[in-house]
């Protein structure tokens, strides 16, 4: 019913989960995951509140290997599937010998990728080599085995959610919750290139890409990125047309002048004073 890749990055010590699944709001029910600790994958007829114990497993310092061979000998239903991965890059998993075929895990060096009621025996293997291949960070690597198992036929009943989560390999604190990326695609037609939107507005916000967000942000901000970006580029008539639009629209006067100390607004506005 489900696939995904759990992994670890070795340079910045990010976690992070990628999965599809033909159900309703998968990233609710899937994964889960705590700066510091590690994340899980909890899939098939799994309990609901699995991950929460298995986090709590990790927290408490026991390797995946162990809680997984627990879990797996604790359970009452054979249709479940589970992966864990820690800080330190382990990472174990687990089909029940009942999950829906074709189900299985493929484990490697700091990541894993498993799925049950797959349309095809090369879903699992797709995934690996992708990611295995990827260039780029965590998430990309993410999304790109999650592609790949979708390229190689996916969840067998079709396609309904994905979600990207990716965390902290360092524990949370008051100025950092610690969650690098929490993305999720609840109901389409084709969610996992949904999520590779997402993922490409995220990185869009995360590195000031004005240009994009001009394109790409919600309607009634894009004459702001628009100005920012034209700013950036030295245009300054397109910088005051810009924001002479954002200024007509109701209310944004008065949210500009309280901006007038943003260094990233204050140039701007210096075109129309």
């Amino acid at each position: 019913m489900t696939f995904s890749v759990v992994a670890r990055d070795p340079v910045t010590g990010d976690m992070g989960i990628a999965v599809s699944s033909c159900i309703l709001a998968v990233g609710r029910a899937v994964p889960s995951a705590r700066p510091g600790v590690g994340v899980v994958a909890v899939q098939a007829r799994s309990p609901r509140g699995l991950g929460h114990v298995l986090l709590g497993g990790l927290a408490e310092g026991t390797a995946p290997a162990v809680l997984v061979r627990r879990a797996a000998h604790a359970a009452e239903d054979v249709d479940r599937q589970i992966a864990v991965l820690a800080t330190d890059g382990s990472v174990a998993a687990d089909t029940g010998p009942g999950s829906f075929p074709v189900s299985g895990h493929v484990v490697g060096a700091g990541w894993s990728v498993q799925g049950n009621m797959l349309a095809s025996p090369e879903v699992l293997p797709a995934m690996a080599a992708a990611y295995e291949a990827a260039a780029g960070g965590l998430p990309d690597r993410l999304l790109a085995a999650l592609a790949a198992g979708q390229d190689a036929g996916g969840d067998l009943r079709g396609r309904q959610s994905a979600a990207l989560l990716v965390v902290s390999g360092q524990p949370a604190s008051e100025e950092d919750d610690g969650v690098r990326m929490d993305l999720r695609v609840d109901d389409s037609g084709d969610p996992v290139a949904q999520l590779r939107m997402l993922r490409n507005l995220q990185r869009a916000y995360d590195e000031r890409d004005y240009d994009t967000l001009a394109l790409f942000a919600p309607e009634g901000a894009r004459d702001l990125y628009a100005a920012l970006a034209a700013s950036r580029r030295g245009d300054r008539e397109g910088a005051r047309a810009a924001l002479a639009a954002v200024r007509r629209r109701p209310g944004w006067s008065a949210w500009l002048a309280s901006m007038a100390g943003d260094s990233r607004l204050a140039a701007v506005s210096r075109l129309l004073d």
